[in-house]
């Protein structure tokens, strides 16, 4: 069980009417509260929940349409995220209980501050190096416009200017990343078929792939939803189409690709985790045609060659600048 949801369930009995879980983690939290409902933009996490918990955890952006009289939150990384999701909250809760929990080292009382801007916030428990607070919402704001406020920004590419557009919670959020803007160095020669941004963010890559190799199918992959939007935005405002997943890693990834290029995620929450890059290295041999082609950016420190060798081919060094690598390895 994971610590926030113990905390929860030391509460339980504030939580006995129709109640959703926003942000919840893929535990046994449903099967405690069964007045509760979950929203979830992780698309790992929503399918363990729909398995297990089918029809009682929508995927998504935008808060679910059903009735809740209380809402709880499960505090994100991302402080643009947090102000987004309170907000969209305390717009649906008017005179009833929101709720926040997360762990202090993932900034819970910086957060409970803006919870602060709906009514007044108290503490009401702090276990398992988390803390759980709850406002009763006397001020609630009007529901927040999500694409208005999203960050626009240009970036002037070799082949003309690419417009980017970037929701709350994606990955650098309303810039370019140094990682990726090396990768975009290095796109130059790859092979003619189906390519795949995987771990797409705000679509930075797909969408200079789908441009400079216009006759190519495109797919864009990503976990978070509030990604897989972004992409779908910085896509159309470019004039662009392609393919873009909802998925959980490289097992959502279509099949046959020419090749693979990606700046890949290595975060879960306040967690350092590197899980999702070293499945993609060990499985994208499947998902490769033969003389299919990985590309990707990583830190330098990083120790992928050997892990990239064993399971697909042999290793290149592309370009080592600014502390990140650039590799390129094809499929035996």
């Amino acid at each position: 069980m994971d610590p926030r949801s113990e905390v929860l369930l030391r509460q339980a009995e504030l939580f006995q009417g129709p109640l959703l879980l926003a942000g919840l983690p893929a535990d046994d939290l449903l099967g405690r509260l069964s007045g509760a409902r979950g929203w979830s933009w992780h698309a790992g996490e929503q399918a363990l929940l729909q398995a297990r918990f089918a029809g009682r955890c929508q995927f998504g952006t935008a808060v679910p349409e059903r009735a809740f009289d209380s809402a709880v939150l499960f505090l994100p990384k991302s402080r643009e995220l947090t102000d987004y999701l309170l907000q969209a909250l305390a717009a649906r809760l008017d005179g009833r209980e929101l709720f926040l929990v997360g762990e202090k080292r993932g900034g819970i009382e910086r957060a409970a501050k803006q919870l602060a801007t709906y009514g007044h916030a108290r503490k009401l428990d702090s276990a398992r190096h988390c803390q759980l607070w709850q406002v009763s919402v006397s001020r609630a704001p009007a529901s927040p416009d999500l694409e208005g406020l999203a960050r626009h920004y240009q970036l002037q590419l070799h082949d003309g200017p690419l417009q980017v557009v970037s929701l709350p919670g994606v990955f650098s959020h309303g810039r370019l990343d140094r990682g990726t803007a090396l990768l975009l160095e290095q796109l130059d020669d790859l092979p003619a078929g189906h390519l795949l941004d995987f771990g797409c963010g705000a679509g930075v890559l797909g969408a200079t792939l789908k441009r400079r190799y216009p006759h190519s199918q495109v797919s864009l992959l990503d976990v978070d939803a509030f990604a897989v939007a972004s992409s779908r935005l910085t896509l159309a405002a470019n004039g662009l189409e392609a393919e873009v997943i909802a998925g959980d890693g490289i097992d959502a990834a279509p099949s046959r690709l020419a090749a693979i290029l990606s700046n890949p995620p290595f975060h879960q929450g306040v967690h350092t985790s590197y899980q999702a890059t070293e499945q993609l290295l060990r499985q994208a041999a499947q998902h490769l045609q033969p003389g299919g082609e990985l590309r990707l950016v990583a830190n330098s420190f990083l120790k992928y060659p050997p892990l990239i060798e064993q399971h697909l081919g042999s290793c290149q060094t592309l370009k080592d600048a600014e502390g990140f690598r650039i590799y390129r390895a094809i499929r035996r």
